[in-house]
C-alpha cells in the first residue's frame, strides 16, 4: 500500500472515530463542569460581578474612528481592526438587480477556537462567557478564544487572549476541525475566520468565566433564546459530528456538480466604492441609514467592559431592521432525513454564494416587492403550525459588530405538496451529512446555515 493510500486511510479512521466521540458527546446530558440548568444563573452572576455599559453615541464622539477625507470611509487611526466602506452589486437575476451599500471591511482572518478534552470518556468543551456590544443581553457562550489578528498581536495594547496558545501552531494530531469560513455576506465584504476544534492533552487550567459542558449541554442551551454565541455556533458546525448517510436523493458528486453550475450561471458583479458614493444612503451625526429606512443603518457606541482585553473603547456597529428568518425546510426520502438548502448569492461572498437554508431573509425588506418576487417558501415557514415545527429559537448575530441583530431560526417539516422533490431552480435536497461534510471545506455552507447544522451537530434538534 501506498504511502498516500495509507494515510488517507488514516484521516478517514481519525475522522470516523472522531465522529463517534461527537455523537456521543452530544448523546450525554451532564459532564464534569456546571449541569445545564445552572448555565444560565452562571452567566447571569458573571453579569452582575463585572461591569458591563454599551450607550449609543454620535460618529463625532468615537475614539480614534474617523471618515477619512475623500473617500468618506469609516477607518481607525491604526489602519487595522476594520472599516465601513461603499460596494456596488450588479447582479441581474436579483429581484433588486443593482445596488450600493456600506460594508465591513476586515481583512485580517480571526481565530474561533474551541478546545476540547475527555472526561471520563466523553469529549467536553470548553465555552467562555463572553461580553459582546452588539449582543441584546451582553454577555452569551462564545468560543474558548473569539479574537481578530488584531487583537491577539495586541494593536490595542491590551491583555494577552487566554488560552491563545492551544491554538498556535497546533500539532495536527490535536485537531478535530479546522476550516475557514466566511462571515455575513451581507454585511462583510469577504470575511473568513479560522474555525478551529483542538484537543488538549495534559491538564487545563480553568480559568475565571470558562466552564466545560459536552455537546449535549451545549444541545440543549441551543433551544434557548440567545444564550450561545454565533462564533460558537459556526465552530460547532464544523465538526464532523453528522454520520454519512447511506441513501442521500444526490450524490455527493452530483451534489458539488450543481453547486459548481450555480455559481457558473450567476452573472454577480461586486466593485468596491467609496463610501461617500454610496448612493441612497444618508450620512447624519448618529447614524448612516437607507432611504427609504429599510435593511439595516450603520451606528456608533461606546462599550465598558471589566473583563475584557481592553476595559473600553469606541466603535462603529451594523444595526439591522428588523426580525429576521432563517429556516430549513426538512422532508425524509426513502426514510433519510434531507434538508432543503438554496444557492443563495450575497454581495460580500468570496466565491458568488453559498449553501444557505431554504429561508433566509428579513420578511419586512420585502414588503415593497411584488408578492411573486418574495422569497420562495417564506410563506411556508411563517404559516408553519406546531406540528410542523421541529426546532424554533431566536439567536443573535456576531455581537462585536452587528447591533442586537437577531434571527428566527427554524426547521419546518413539509411534505410534497408545500416542498416538492424536485424543487425550484436554485434549491436543492441535501442530507445532513453531506451538509456536515461539505462544510469540512471553505465556502460552501454559509454562516446561517452553519448555525442550524450546529443545533444538528448537538442534538438540539434531531430529524
Amino acid at each position: 500500500m501506498s504511502t498516500l493510500t495509507t494515510t488517507a486511510s488514516r484521516h478517514r479512521d481519525g475522522q470516523t472515530a472522531d465522529t463517534d466521540r461527537l455523537v456521543r458527546s452530544a448523546l450525554s446530558p451532564h459532564g464534569r463542569g456546571p449541569r445545564t440548568e445552572q448555565v444560565g444563573p452562571w452567566l447571569d452572576e458573571h453579569a452582575r460581578t463585572h461591569r458591563f455599559r454599551v450607550e449609543r453615541i454620535p460618529f463625532a464622539g468615537l475614539d480614534g474612528w474617523s471618515f477619512a477625507p475623500g473617500t468618506g470611509n469609516l477607518v481607525h487611526r491604526s489602519g487595522r481592526f476594520f472599516s465601513i466602506e461603499g460596494i456596488h452589486v450588479a447582479h441581474p437575476e436579483n429581484p433588486v438587480p443593482e445596488w450600493r451599500q456600506p460594508i465591513i471591511n476586515q481583512p485580517e482572518v480571526g481565530i474561533l477556537g474551541i478546545l476540547a478534552k475527555e472526561f471520563d470518556g466523553v469529549l467536553h468543551f470548553l465555552m467562555q462567557a463572553k461580553m459582546e456590544p452588539g449582543n441584546p443581553n451582553l454577555l452569551q457562550l462564545s468560543p474558548t478564544v473569539q479574537a481578530t489578528r488584531s487583537n491577539y498581536t495586541k494593536v490595542h495594547r491590551g491583555a494577552d487572549v487566554k488560552y491563545l496558545e492551544y491554538f498556535v501552531n497546533v500539532p495536527p494530531e490535536r485537531v478535530i476541525s479546522d476550516v475557514l469560513q466566511s462571515e455575513h455576506g451581507s454585511w462583510f465584504l469577504r470575511k473568513a475566520n479560522r474555525n478551529m476544534v483542538v484537543e488538549a492533552e495534559g491538564d487545563v487550567p480553568l480559568e475565571e468565566g470558562f466552564c466545560w459542558l459536552t455537546l449535549g449541554q451545549i444541545g440543549a442551551l441551543l433551544r434557548l433564546d440567545n444564550v450561545v454565541n454565533m462564533d460558537a455556533r459556526t465552530v460547532l458546525a464544523c465538526a464532523p459530528a453528522q454520520p454519512a448517510e447511506p441513501r442521500a436523493l444526490h450524490s455527493d458528486l452530483g451534489l458539488l456538480s450543481w453547486i459548481t453550475a450555480e455559481r457558473s450561471r450567476h452573472d454577480r458583479r461586486v466593485r468596491s466604492v467609496p463610501l461617500a458614493e454610496v448612493t441612497d444612503w444618508v450620512r447624519g451625526d448618529w447614524s448612516i441609514e437607507h432611504v427609504p429606512e429599510r435593511y439595516f443603518r450603520v451606528m456608533a457606541v461606546a462599550v465598558e467592559a471589566a473583563n475584557r482585553e481592553v476595559a473600553q473603547w469606541t466603535q462603529p456597529l451594523i444595526e439591522p431592521l428588523g426580525l429576521g428568518v432563517t429556516a430549513f425546510v426538512t422532508r425524509r426520502f426513502g426514510g433519510v432525513p434531507h434538508l432543503l438548502a438554496q444557492a443563495l448569492p450575497e454581495g460580500g461572498l468570496l466565491d458568488t454564494l453559498e449553501l444557505a437554508p431554504t429561508v433566509q431573509c428579513t420578511p419586512e425588506n420585502h414588503r415593497h416587492l411584488d408578492p411573486a418576487q418574495r422569497p420562495p417558501f417564506l410563506d411556508l415557514v411563517l404559516g408553519a403550525d406546531d406540528k410542523q415545527i421541529r426546532y424554533e429559537a431566536v439567536h443573535s448575530e456576531e455581537g462585536g459588530r452587528f447591533h442586537h441583530a437577531q434571527s428566527r431560526y427554524l426547521i419546518v417539516e413539509a411534505d410534497e405538496s408545500q416542498a416538492p422533490t424536485q424543487p425550484p431552480p436554485g434549491y436543492c435536497w441535501v442530507t445532513p451529512g453531506q451538509l456536515n461534510s461539505l462544510v469540512r471545506h471553505s465556502h460552501y455552507v454559509n454562516v446561517q446555515a452553519r448555525t442550524l447544522l450546529a443545533c444538528l451537530n448537538t442534538a438540539a434538534v434531531t430529524l
